[in-house]
């Protein structure tokens, strides 16, 4: 063979080569696309399913007239409204489209607990509570169809969630459009005329539209943002950040005006594995969220604990204590609060995701802690614990007694906080450590799940 001959079989070769090395990479990106879509799809079912289980109880909770079924009721209202909203916040959508849509489905579990409240306290539903719930449930209904319509239209392919991974902000815009503006934007524009809820939570409106205490005066740059969140991450060269969005309230639910990351793997800034948002005040990460599916579980509840209580320590939160935890989807969702001179500061709250297969630190919140946290003058109490127990009913079986800080509407009080049980079950006492009022008694649930307390 001659030359020229040779050299056309190597050409021959090598077009061959790069041709299937092209149909492979249009393959894999076609595999990924599809398994990208599945994953969204599953998450917005997941979405629609606990939202759909918000309404139930609710009409259900209308019915009854046993207060200790609507207690049931109320906290099953409580958990699944948390996870319809847990589950939103991962899909990839504008959070700013949807801030009132997370809003009210936060402000619906935190109703929920305060009636769960009223009812252990011997109060059943008033009128205006009542009228309240009624007009929360007609949102509800609204919203389940809404995301009906939504999904119907993404079994049908009239609307591919992948399209959001594009990394152009008008690709997102036109995205989020596709998904969104159909329907769910509706939904927020009807949001303003919900019932403003009167109750005494961590969430209520008053609480958060007061000014953050925990910022600090520095403005950060969205240079100095990304260079915070790579440090924050870990591992620089393993991922990519790209400026998502820069709203003024980007985190309605805690008014902490943020610069928002996506975070993809490596240089492929289209596979996109999760969100971090740094706040424009002060430099502090806000939440971080990776949306990477769990796989086998591996770990225990004790175990990611504990990962999560070694990440806080890393990161320069070293006096944070655990509380309660729930486990769900082979995540463990932890919630942390501030200690100070062997006092337990409860508005500074940290929230901590730990994939169970491994133990990757797949979310973090500081939303609240970032809210609340400031140099304190906690005064020294008035009543010692004796003067405190008389407080407290004496066949309530004390396990343990200490000083902690809680939330009480726009204060915080100090209070002793007793644990014990009750007729079998756990319960936790606060009495004001100055004036022995009873503050708050909420009761602990403790399941395969994990630990919750209302």
């Amino acid at each position: 063979m001659n030359r020229r001959g040779i050299t056309s079989a190597i050409l021959a070769i090598a077009l061959l080569a790069v041709g299937v090395w092209g149909a492979y990479q249009y393959q894999l990106k076609n595999d990924y696309k599809i398994a990208l879509n599945n994953d969204y799809q599953r998450l917005f079912h997941d979405t629609k399913a606990h939202v759909a289980n918000v309404q139930v109880a609710m009409s259900k909770a209308l019915l009854s007239d046993s207060r200790e079924q609507n207690v049931l009721l109320l906290t099953q209202i409580m958990q699944q409204a948390t996870l319809a909203q847990d589950k939103l916040s991962q899909l990839p959508v504008s959070h700013s489209d949807i801030s009132k849509t997370q809003k009210y489905l936060t402000q619906v579990a935190d109703y929920s607990y305060s009636l769960i409240k009223d009812h252990l306290n011997g109060s059943e539903l008033d009128n205006k509570q009542r009228e309240s719930m009624f007009k929360l449930q007609d949102y509800s209904q609204y919203l389940t169809r809404e995301l009906t319509t939504v999904q119907d239209k993404i079994m049908t392919g009239n609307v591919t969630l992948g399209r959001v991974e594009k990394k152009q902000r008008e690709g997102l815009r036109e995205a989020n459009e596709d998904m969104l503006n159909t329907s769910l934007v509706k939904f927020e524009e009807t949001m303003t005329e919900y019932p403003e809820l009167i109750y005494d939570g961590p969430f209520s409106d008053q609480i958060m539209n007061m000014k953050p205490k925990g910022l600090g005066n520095k403005k950060v740059s969205a240079e100095e943002a990304r260079k915070i969140a790579e440090d924050f991450l870990g591992n620089k060269q393993s991922w990519s950040l790209t400026l998502f969005e820069e709203g003024e309230q980007f985190d309605d639910t805690a008014k902490i005006p943020s610069h928002t990351f996506s975070v993809s793997k490596g240089s492929r800034t289209n596979d996109v594995s999760g969100y971090i948002s740094v706040s424009k005040q002060g430099g502090h990460i806000v939440w971080m969220n990776n949306t990477r599916n769990v796989g086998s579980i591996s770990l225990s509840m004790k175990q990611a604990q504990d990962r999560a209580l070694k990440f806080l320590e890393e990161k320069g939160f070293k006096n944070m204590e655990p509380n309660y935890s729930l486990k769900y989807d082979g995540i463990g969702l932890f919630n942390f609060a501030n200690t100070e001179n062997n006092i337990t500061i409860y508005p500074d709250l940290i929230k901590v995701k730990v994939a169970l297969d491994n133990g990757e630190i797949v979310g973090f919140e500081a939303a609240a802690y970032l809210h609340a946290h400031h140099a304190r003058q906690i005064p020294d109490p008035k009543l010692t614990q004796e003067e405190a127990r008389e407080k407290v009913r004496l066949d309530f079986n004390i396990d343990s007694i200490r000083l902690t800080i809680i939330p009480k509407g726009s204060r915080e009080v100090l209070c002793y906080e007793f644990k014990g049980k009750y007729k079998e079950n756990d319960y936790i006492v606060y009495i004001n450590a100055l004036t022995g009022e009873e503050e708050q008694i909420l009761q602990i649930i403790k399941d395969e799940n994990g630990t919750l307390t209302f």
